[in-house]
This record gives structure tokens, sequence and C-alpha cells, in this order.
């Protein structure tokens, strides 16, 4: 009765997401012998990959305990399917590659997504899950902490850092520093982030399972995270095997992702208290005004609100951007919290997603420090005057 009743539930799952390809199983797949066994494994299999199409957190067929580090994957999964190229949401289905019972009883499961153009195969993505029975059914998860296994392990106060051999002390003590500079501002507690060194991102995709995606031909270095709750892992793909470095811009964003979602606040506030706390590409925020000086503001006839609706660039390539307008807002960030505290840079910063026309920036923006559309300009270039 309990097979036959999560069956039918499974079934009525799968049929209000039919948006979503179902999951094609070729005949030299060697399933369980068990027909029960084999439609509890291939039924909630289904059911997982409709679900990766959704929020992460909607997702009910993830391994419980290995959530967050699933979340890792999940992500490259979402939107798999898409074809921008053919316009067609559903063009890379999935199938299934691999089955390959383990001897905890686990099964080790490889999902490709693959489309046909003129009866050409198409590889988009291949990815490695490990299925696990609870019960009458499967839950899933990334491969990551049982690759991971083996490795070592550093706990200092709220971080936790996962490496094969050795890790360079004296930076973990310096993203300690900067973390809870961070954190006091933010007003950030009991936050845990926990890192994963890999040599590389070929050796980071194997880490996770992602066993090939198209959309990072030819990457070598990259990085990837997840966060849920108070808890955030960064899997570094960066030559950061033994964690020789880090990116105190980029720690900006994950201190600030474990108190608010990225996606609430003003990318330009944002990326400006980045510049101001963080620095960027490796240089600190006053040797990033220092070229902000001599390649724009030399300029005595530049128009910053023209800036703010057109960003410009002035740094040394595409990759190693820099952009003026945030440039721009770090001044007024720098401004707000030296006269107000950093409580009022949390409004700003919450003033609303980027757009535009930077009409709730504005609003905001007057009320806090009295500068509007109409002295925008005199009043910025007062800041620049001041800034040493």
């Amino acid at each position: 009765m309990k097979v036959k009743l999560f069956f039918l539930l499974s079934v009525l799952s799968l049929s209000l997401n039919a948006q979503t390809s179902r999951l094609i199983i070729n005949s030299n797949i060697n399933l369980p012998k068990d027909s029960i066994e084999k439609m509890r494994l291939t039924t909630a299999l289904n059911s997982f990959l409709v679900a990766a199409q959704q929020p992460n957190e909607e997702n009910n067929w993830i391994l419980p305990s290995e959530k967050i580090e699933t979340f890792i994957l999940l992500d490259e999964i979402n939107g798999i399917e898409k074809s921008g190229k053919f316009k067609d949401d559903f063009f890379y289905k999935p199938y299934l590659t691999n089955l390959v019972l383990l001897k905890d009883k686990r099964y080790a499961v490889q999902i490709s997504y693959i489309g046909l153009n003129e009866k050409m195969p198409m590889l988009r993505a291949s990815f490695s899950l490990l299925a696990h029975k609870i019960n009458d059914t499967y839950v899933f998860s990334s491969p990551l902490m049982s690759n991971a296994k083996d490795w070592k392990l550093l706990k200092i106060k709220n971080a936790v850092f996962h490496y094969k051999t050795a890790i360079n002390k004296s930076k973990v003590k310096e993203y300690e520093k900067n973390a809870a500079f961070m954190d006091k501002k933010l007003g950030s507690t009991d936050k845990i982030t926990e890192f994963y060194c890999c040599a590389d991102f070929i050796e980071l995709q194997k880490m996770i399972g992602m066993d090939y995606k198209s959309d990072y031909n030819s990457y070598a270095a990259e990085n990837l995270s997840s966060g849920f709750g108070n808890r955030k892992i960064i899997v570094l793909g960066s030559n950061s095997e033994q964690f020789e470095d880090f990116d105190t811009h980029d720690l900006w964003h994950d201190r600030l992702s474990l108190v608010v979602p990225r996606k609430s606040v003003n990318k330009p506030i944002d990326e400006a208290c980045a510049y101001l706390y963080g620095g960027s590409w490796g240089m600190t925020w006053k040797e990033i005004y220092s070229q902000f000086k001599t390649k724009i503001a030399n300029n005595p006839s530049a128009d910053w609100l023209n800036y703010k609706q057109n960003p410009v660039n002035f740094g040394e390539s595409e990759e190693k951007h820099l952009m003026v307008d945030y440039v721009v807002d770090a001044l007024i960030v720098q401004k707000i919290e030296k006269e107000q505290s950093f409580a009022a840079v949390w409004e700003l910063l919450k003033c609303g997603k980027y757009e535009k026309s930077n009409e709730n920036y504005y609003k905001t923006l007057e009320k806090l420090t009295g500068i509007n559309k109409s002295n925008y300009n005199e009043k910025v270039w007062e800041l620049i005057k001041k800034e040493k």
C-alpha cells in the first residue's frame, strides 16, 4: 500500500511539472533487477531533476545532511535544458548515462544533457550524483563530501577549511581578520563559511560532480559557492590548493550574502562597498582611487550624472574592469558612514535593485545626504576634491 501511494504521489509530482523533459534511459543501462526498486529509483531521479529546475530550497529530493553541498551542483543544473540559440526551453534532454551500485548500497548516477540538431548530438553537460536510499525512496547529493572525505580539516573561529596536504596559515589569519572587519560593519554573527581548496577549476568540477559543462569550455580558474541559512560553502578553483590567496573584494560579497541575499541589494552600492572595503583585482581602494583621479577625474567637465546612467570601465581590460560609477558611489558611502554610521549605508544598500532610471537610488540618497539629480555633479566634485 505504501509503495502504491508513493508511486501515485511521485507520478502526480511529475505530471504537475510536465514542462520539463523526462529522463531518457537507454536500454544498455543496468537498472536494479527488482522491479519495485527500479521504479523507486527512476521515479525519484525524475522528481529530483524536475525539482532541480525550481529554486533550490523547494527541492525535497536532496539528502538533508548535504543540502548546501548539493545546492552548488543544483545551481549548475538549473536552466540546463534551455537553448537560446535554438529558442527552445527544452532543447537539451536528460539521459541516464551510467548507474553503479556502490559498496555502501548507494548508487553513483551520471546524467548527461544532450540536444539533437539535424540528427547531430550536442552535449551541454554531464553531472554525477549519489543516490541514497531512505525508507521507500531515494534522495540525492553532490559527491563533494564523499570526494573530500580524506582531506584535512582546519577550523578557525567561524571558518572551516578543507584541504589535501598543506595550507597557508598566515593567509588563513589574514582572511579571518578581514572577515571579522566586514562582519562587524554588517552586524553579522555566527555565520559559518566552509572552503574546499582545489588546485584548479578542473579539479573543482570533479569534486562537486560536474563532469562537463559547455559554459566552462577552456576555463582553468573559477570559484563556485552556495549559501543557505547561516552557512556558506565556497569551492575554490583558482590555484587555491593551499589557500595561497583570497580576493578581499569577493570576500565583501560573500559576507554580505550571509546577511541578506545579494539579489535584493542595489548592485552599484554593493560594488562600491566592495571597492571601499576590499579593493578589486588585487588593488587597494587607494590604488583604485589613484587610477580614477588620473584617468577620469582629471577632466574638469566630467559629467557624473552621465556616468551614473551610462557605466564606463576605466580598468586595464574588460576582464579587470573598474567602473566609474562604483568609485563615485564609494565616495558617497564613505561620506554617509563617516557622518551617520554604517546603519545609514544599509539604507542605501537596500534602496532597491538597480534600475536604469536610478529613481530609488536618488530618492534614498536625497533623504540621507541632500544629494539629488539637480546637485549631483556639484556634490560629487566636492567629494572628489576632499578625497586624498
